[in-house]
């Protein structure tokens, strides 16, 4: 997931921000029947209460930076190192790996592995991504990486949670994402993109204000996924693709803030990304590609929770 608990850490009022901006517009929804600040200040309540559960973050994801070779090997990278390929990872706190002890352990390195043990090509690995980056300040990742002439030959990118959090509008958000997209391709890189996840898996996030979250998270993965394909990229959709799991072994999959991946999850991450990289840049073969569901699954709602998700859908 995304930079969420580190926010929290840095900014004791996160929560209730988020509960402002969520319940503002459920509320404004439900003005007209009288609910308004009823719903505002269920909502604000909730979002009390995951503040006082999710731990508080000041930490950064492990670097992985390096050279990953075809035996298993790691080296620093040097601009005299020769190199097949360079695969960078951008985005915010999923990107980056937080919430695991170890490099090995984020999801960027354990892609670079597999492409460098699947291909037998030799990659270089730069994690570009930002605990708390929203699609805002995707462009100035990629800007300060071309800054320095580098240009990457496929790019990952994750984001999407905090655009959610942070209440950034879903169009404007997919249309950064687009540009971004479109900045890559037009310095050589192949893109593939891993749209927003399902907050509905995020158990510490006590209902509604789970649903509602969820709710514009996925309305805002559906919007990247078309922002993505007219840009040239792949979307991927992780929120379609990992919600079951998340949910069936929930303990395993997240970390011990209850709200980023552990290993266990960023390997599903990994494993569910390998097959549209290896794709972009020719080393899938011919099989097909395996296909998404197109719907996330429900996740377990109340009867608030349903009415909450069915006043979004008129916003």
């Amino acid at each position: 997931m995304s930079g969420l608990s580190r926010r929290v850490g840095t900014d004791g009022r996160f929560w209730g921000r988020v509960a402002r901006d969520v319940g503002a517009t459920a509320a404004a929804t439900a003005a007209g029947a009288g609910a308004g600040w009823a719903v505002w200040n269920f909502l604000n309540d909730q979002a009390a209460t995951a503040r006082t559960v999710i731990p508080h973050r000041t930490d950064n994801a492990p670097d992985g930076d390096g050279v990953y070779h075809p035996d298993g090997r790691v080296t620093r990278y040097t601009r005299d190192t020769p190199t097949d390929l360079f695969l960078t990872v951008f985005g915010d706190s999923t990107a980056a790996g937080l919430g695991v002890e170890t490099a090995d352990e984020t999801p960027g390195v354990q892609v670079a592995r597999r492409v460098a043990a699947e291909t037998g090509k030799t990659v270089r690995y730069a994690n570009k991504a930002i605990v708390g980056a929203t699609s805002k300040g995707l462009a100035a990742q990629i800007d300060a990486m071309f800054i320095a002439r580098e240009r990457p030959d496929v790019a990952i990118i994750l984001i999407g949670a905090n655009d959610v959090t942070s209440r950034n509008g879903i169009r404007a958000s997919a249309r950064r994402l687009g540009d971004a997209v479109r900045l890559l391709i037009g310095g050589g890189a192949k893109v593939v993109v891993g749209t927003c996840p399902d907050f509905g898996v995020i158990t510490a996030i006590p209902q509604p204000l789970r649903t509602v979250l969820r709710q514009w998270g996925l309305r805002l993965a559906a919007a990247q996924r078309s922002a993505v394909r007219a840009a040239g990229g792949h979307p991927v959709p992780l929120a379609d693709l990992m919600a079951k799991e998340f949910r069936a072994q929930h303990d395993f999959m997240l970390s011990p803030d209850q709200y980023h991946p552990s290993a266990a999850g960023y390997a599903l991450a990994a494993d569910i990304l390998l097959p549209p990289v290896l794709d972009a840049i020719g080393e899938w073969g011919s099989a097909p590609l395996p296909e998404p569901p197109e719907e996330s699954p429900a996740v377990e709602e109340t009867r608030v929770a349903t009415g909450l998700r069915r006043l979004l859908k008129q916003v």
